[in-house]
């Protein structure tokens, strides 16, 4: 299975800032260590023209040439640097790849992306670029020429905060279905609504959570009875776990990995290719978030090789670019 990283690519950020940035090496190295049938490969560049499929050009061009305001470097929260609009460009290149793998395989993933918050002209909650937007657009472009018309999108976004942002985007496109399950008093304060949003209390345990989820899904298959969606991004929030600071929800690991089970089961059965993003994760113990991570991980590889029976595992030392000591130890 083909996963794209670039936490390699420095981005500084203030002491003290609360963005878990290590949070992407620790993945990549516990991939390394423990699942050597995934691919890993250095995550390209979004072009310019790509991502003006979902962004405007005065936005694009703000974060690329550094003239971003304060106000809306304090909206994405973070500083802008020529790091930042690199990291943000290849975030977006590889959910692009991974949506490409995913329509040849089955599922492949980012090791970051997911980044729900970013609207058209303007970026937000750590989201600079909204790399399930571009990523959705271009598949579409690309299959458009062949079969002479739009791809069938669902976005299934499971992280604790609404994806308002890829709401937006999509909100008069009916060729595109975004599905958000999210807590209720969580960030984003003002909601966008899309086309199927699962608001969740406080202190919301497995079993609710699980039924919520098993209804969305429902719901989102009857709602594409005569017409199921061609691929799904599915936004793999670590953040509804009961150890995350910014979370406010009570799932425990085990009901994560049976959630990521489902939504990859349900997407099987029906032939329809999943692209993984990680989306948020804050754990009080970053090691916590990244053993969430990771089992999402070990679900969607075993996802991989029921959609590709009979391929051999890549032994770890074919992997293209990935050394897992290839990296500063500068928080990233």
């Amino acid at each position: 299975m083909r996963a794209y990283y670039a936490d390699h690519f420095v981005l500084p950020l203030p002491s003290g800032h609360r963005f878990p940035m290590q949070k992407y090496r620790l993945l990549r190295d516990a991939i390394v260590a423990e699942l050597p049938a995934v691919r890993l490969e250095q995550a390209p560049l979004a072009t310019e023209g790509e991502l003006a499929l979902v962004h405007t050009p005065g936005y694009v061009d703000a974060v690329l040439q550094g003239t971003l305001s304060a106000a809306q470097q304090r909206e994405i929260g973070f500083p802008w640097s020529p790091a930042m609009a690199e990291r943000a460009r290849r975030s977006v290149g590889a959910t692009v790849s991974a949506a490409r793998d995913a329509l040849r395989e089955g599922i492949a993933a980012n090791l970051a992306g997911g980044t729900h918050h970013a609207s058209a002209d303007t970026g937000s909650g750590y989201c600079v670029f909204n790399d399930l937007a571009v990523a959705a657009r271009l598949m579409q472009a690309e299959w458009r020429g062949p079969q002479r018309r739009p791809l069938r999108v669902a976005v299934v976004d499971l992280d604790v905060h609404q994806g308002n942002g890829t709401a937006a985007i999509f909100r008069e496109d009916p060729t595109v279905y975004t599905l958000s399950m999210h807590g209720a008093r969580n960030f984003p304060f003002r909601k966008v609504a899309g086309n199927l949003d699962v608001d969740l209390p406080d202190g919301c345990t497995d079993g609710p959570y699980l039924a919520a989820l098993d209804d969305a899904l429902e719901q989102l298959w009857q709602d594409h009875a005569d017409q199921p969606p061609e691929l799904v991004f599915y936004q793999a929030g670590a953040d509804p776990h009961e150890g995350d600071r910014l979370g406010r929800l009570k799932i425990t690991a085990a009901g994560l990995a049976e959630r990521d089970r489902r939504v990859f089961d349900a997407c099987r059965s029906r032939g329809i290719p999943v692209v993984l993003t990680m989306g948020g994760g804050y754990g009080h113990v970053i090691e916590d978030t990244v053993a969430v991570q990771l089992q999402t991980y070990r679900e969607a590889l075993a996802t991989w090789h029921r959609c590709n029976p009979g391929k051999p595992e890549v032994p770890a030392m074919l992997h293209r670019g990935n050394n897992a000591t290839h990296h500063t130890d500068t928080p990233n």
